[in-house]
């Protein structure tokens, strides 16, 4: 989507820590159980889609219900999350 020119919003849900070891570029780590009180931290340009992204997938897609029910409109998971981005798209991202 980057290299298609998309406008996106990367947010990260998962623990500090796991943050700390690798993570997508240019994007804003809120974990997932401080999203709710800090959900209007989440400011993404207009027209963006918000990605949520967490290990394996099944965090940010609790992430996304919850920033869709706090009103945002274009939200979506990243799928196998950080993970399956390291195997598929860029190998050269550690694993944990």
């Amino acid at each position: 989507m980057r290299g298609r020119g998309d406008s996106i919003y990367l947010v990260d849900v998962r623990q500090a820590w796991e943050h700390e070891l690798v993570h997508l570029p240019d994007d804003i780590l809120v974990p997932l159980d401080q999203l709710e009180e800090r959900h209007d931290e989440i400011t993404p340009p207009e027209g963006a889609l918000i990605i949520t992204y967490c290990h394996h997938g099944i965090r940010s897609i609790n992430a996304a219900a919850m920033l869709e029910k706090v009103g945002h409109r274009r939200v979506a998971s990243l799928a196998g999350g950080i993970d399956l981005w390291s195997q598929l798209v860029d190998p050269s991202m550690p694993r944990y």
